[in-house]
């Protein structure tokens, strides 16, 4: 076998990256040693989904393409952390930021984009680097950087209004900022949008509380030692704190450059991708200029990957790069988006326009010479996939033109599935094709597996409707059930009402007896939070804990943050408190440096930023119960003021709640749960958009809702029944909870669970005990954390020994009567499941 050749690249990002997987796939690994240089101290991951990590959707971990074990697995020299500062081309060797030199056979540019910064005053020093408070969106550290930030600071801006600075905005709303986007042109996302789609555009993300500034130039940052806020060109200033700014990319052409290669907007390339008269050097992905284009989207950074190694590696000499026509299917803001082509007509083309304000859809197409030649869908992306194999295939189109925008006669979802081309790009996310979802389906039956093995659709999820019409055509109708989506928890092999049946049949109360008579031994870390739920509610007291058994959260009653430190949430009933409470809260504050004090949307208060070895002493002085803000549990019950002193209250809500509370606090269930009880139908508590919850109508009666939600979904409740008594609303409540705790799936909301059953049936079984078993749930509920109790010689305070165990109460837990040398009823029994209490 000859001597392989070097192959350098430089530029681990996402074009970089696949480009080494394309010339894997096709044998390169005998052929080259491969070396890949990247700025950044990490595996490839998608930029795509950063926008999901700063709104807390995914984890850092779930966006790596390829984790650093990748390039060893697969022989690759991956100098992470290190920047390449110039290309020798006459030597062919790359020099590097820590002085070395490396010789090339090969070169590979793949150095991406960098953000757009426009000319604003006082944003950037030459030497002290951005003011304190400007971020850029564009790395993971980026993304850190802005999170750490916002959960400090209250007002936002955010420049730029296409798809980075939309998501930038959505995502910094998770941390309780105020957002205002500044965007300088007309209407938002206006390289996608027309005028009209745009102005909808903007109205959906109005509705979501973020403050749009439209035609708006950003002349300066205010402030000198921190952002006070932005001055417009105009002379007008927005107050705040901190600043996004997202206003686009540029090539990043600066290596090219300092090297001598031909740069224009981006670095020069002819069709098979390789640098102007530089045989043995390539560039791919968005630093390129292909035919005078470039290109900041996904797909063709793919279609150049695929062109580049075909070449390279001698698969396909002939291999040859011809362009792309861009089409795009995305979340914007949790808002549907498809757009390709031209958004502008030009004269004598055909403009089909669909518009419904009032919902946020907006639908266009444009025709020339009987050929799709630009379409855009806000809101309602149906037809997008019709679309888009029309607009690259140039398909025949119907002769009455609406048919484009709905479903009155174009290919059905199976026919379209059937008919799209084997190289066209279904997750544009993660680049994968039609070809790849059909060949992974002769291994993997079932849509997941498909996704998992592919990536398709672990993206924005935008287009996981067409894969599965894929995986279906490709199965000959219909795919695999995958048997794991109907198991309780991923480790039990066993649907809920079987999993219940061996529980109580082989009286299994503890998480690991589960795992050993129903699972073969193996633990499943994802499974035991489920499971822990479900012993509860299934023994009681009974349930033998298992500290390992236990997620962090509820060994210690408080919320695990993003930084390791933890968010404590004391109970107030009905958000009732008392001048005693709010001096004890206050001196906890003060003793132990809490950071954060805010006040929650369930009408409490939250401690955030206490150290984990301080906890059991907050606790204490608190002497508050939990209020469990961190469970999969009942966490707590909105009120209004009621009838004693509101003049519009017809019930009395704030007894009522707390008394919904006092008997439900706790209560373990598959999903959290939270309720609400309003005075009167203005609904002060938000009732109408609560798990459960309770409205006063007048005549001295109660409307009770059940599956709303107000957070990422959203979703008014069904209305489960009216009755005249708190008495009825009291049993009604714990029948509902109990229904829900016995019969929906781990993790699955009450706004899933009552739409899946329906709320007739429902009714049937809750109000009306048509099949006469409802029952309410009952009150198994201990504190949560130990009170501080004198006892032992010479009166010395001490806190109970075990203080992470769920019902412990120090004075009155069966546990702990025992004397200090650890005697007691229940020793032996610690002793046996190797308790380590002593």
């Amino acid at each position: 076998m000859p001597d392989r050749q070097r192959l350098v690249v430089v530029g681990n990002g996402m074009a970089g990256a696949r480009a080494v997987e394309e010339i894997l796939e096709r044998g390169g690994r005998d052929q080259f040693n491969i070396t890949m240089f990247g700025e950044e101290p990490y595996g490839n991951y998608n930029r795509i989904m950063l926008s999901n990590v700063l709104s807390g959707a995914d984890e850092e971990d779930g966006i790596f393409l390829n984790s650093l074990p990748w390039y060893a697995t697969n022989g690759i020299d991956l100098r992470a952390g290190i920047r390449v500062e110039r290309v020798d081309r006459f030597a062919k060797v790359v020099l590097d930021s820590t002085g070395n030199e490396l010789r090339y056979d090969k070169l590979i540019i793949a150095t991406g984009s960098r953000p757009f910064i426009p000319p604003i005053e006082n944003m950037h020093h030459p030497k002290r680097g951005y003011h304190q408070g400007v971020f850029t969106f564009r790395t993971i550290d980026d993304t850190r950087g802005m999170i750490r930030y916002a959960r400090d600071h209250e007002r936002a801006v955010v420049i730029g209004g296409g798809l980075l600075g939309l998501e930038a905005a959505r995502g910094l709303q998770q941390y309780g900022v105020d957002v205002t986007l500044v965007h300088a042109a007309g209407h938002l996302m206006n390289a996608q949008l027309d005028a009209q789609g745009g102005a909808i555009l903007k109205a959906s993300v109005e509705r979501l509380g973020i403050t749009v500034e439209l035609a708006a130039r950003t002349a300066a940052i205010e402030g000198k030692a921190k952002v006070e806020g932005v001055r417009f060109a105009d002379g007008r200033v927005i107050p705040c704190d901190m600043v996004v700014v997202a206003a686009g990319i540029r090539p990043n052409t600066g290596l090219a450059e300092v090297s001598g290669l031909t740069v224009e907007r981006g670095i020069v390339v002819d069709d098979q991708l390789r640098c102007l008269d530089e045989p043995d050097i390539y560039a791919v992905g968005e630093c390129v200029q292909h035919r005078g284009e470039t290109y900041g989207l996904v797909a063709p950074l793919w279609e150049q990957a695929r062109v580049l190694a075909d070449h390279l590696t001698g698969v396909n000499p002939k291999a040859a790069y011809h362009g792309s026509r861009t089409a795009t299917k995305l979340k914007v803001a949790g808002v549907d988006v498809a757009a390709m082509g031209i958004t502008t007509p030009a004269p004598g083309d055909e403009f089909v326009v669909f518009s419904e304000p009032s919902r946020g859809v907006y639908k266009s197409v444009i025709i020339r010479n009987d050929r799709l030649v630009g379409a855009t869908l806000l809101g309602d992306v149906g037809k997008v996939g019709y679309l888009m194999q029309a607009f690259d295939q140039g398909l025949p189109l119907p002769e009455e033109r609406v048919r484009l925008l709905f479903d009155l006669g174009g290919p059905s979802d199976e026919t379209s599935a059937g008919e799209l081309a084997g190289d066209a790009q279904v997750c544009n996310c993660n680049g994968v094709s039609k070809t790849a979802i059909v060949e992974a389906t002769s291994t993997m039956k079932t849509l997941s597996g498909v996704m998992e093995r592919t990536r398709a659709g672990k993206g924005c999820g935008s287009c996981k409707s067409l894969v599965k019409q894929i995986v279906d055509w490709a199965a000959g109708g219909a795919a695999d059930e995958d048997p794991a989506a109907n198991w309780y928890v991923p480790g039990v092999p066993l649907p809920k009402p079987e999993l219940i049946a061996a529980i109580r049949a082989q009286n299994l109360r503890s998480v690991s007896a589960v795992f050993d008579a129903l699972a073969g031994g193996e633990e499943d870390a994802k499974s035991k939070m489920g499971l822990v739920s479900l012993l509860r509610m299934l023994w009681g007291d009974d349930y033998v804990d298992e500290r390992g058994a236990r997620f962090i959260n509820d060994r210690v009653h408080a919320n695990i943050q993003r930084d390791g430190t933890f968010s404590v949430v004391p109970q107030m009933k009905g958000g009732v408190t008392t001048p005693a409470q709010l001096r004890r809260i206050a001196d906890v504050a003060d003793k132990y440096a809490v950071p954060l004090v805010k006040l929650t949307g369930g009408q409490r208060i939250d401690l955030l930023g206490i150290r984990k070895e301080d906890l059991p002493a907050v606790w204490a002085d608190l002497d508050m119960p939990s209020g469990y803000a961190y469970g999969k549990s009942m966490r707590t019950v909105k009120t209004c003021v009621g009838s004693d002193y509101c003049r519009f209250g017809v019930g009395d809500s704030t007894a009522l709640g707390i008394a919904i509370e006092t008997r439900f606090q706790g209560l373990e269930s598959p999903g959290k749960m939270k309720l609400a009880v309003t005075g009167c139908p203005r609904n002060c508590a938000e009732a109408y958009v609560k798990d459960l919850g309770v409205v006063a109508i007048d005549g001295g009666r109660w409307e009770i809702y059940v599956g709303g939600a107000a957070g990422a979904h959203i979703r008014k409740g069904d209305l489960l029944a009216t009755v005249d008594t708190p008495a009825e609303v009291m049993t009604l409540t714990g029948r509902f909870l109990q229904y829900y705790r016995e019969n929906a799936n781990w993790l699955e909301r009450t706004y899933a669970f009552v739409p899946r059953l329906g709320i007739e049936r429902l009714r049937d079984l809750i109000v009306l005990d048509s099949e006469g078993s409802a029952r309410a749930s009952t009150n198994g509920w201990r504190r949560p954390w130990p009170r501080t109790a004198t006892r032992g010689r010479k009166g010395r305070t001490r806190r109970c020994p075990d203080s992470s165990a769920p019902h412990c109460r120090w004075s009155c837990c069966r546990r702990c009567r025992s004397d200090e040398r650890g005697r007691g009823a229940d020793a032996p029994a610690r002793a046996a499941r190797g308790d380590p209490r002593r």
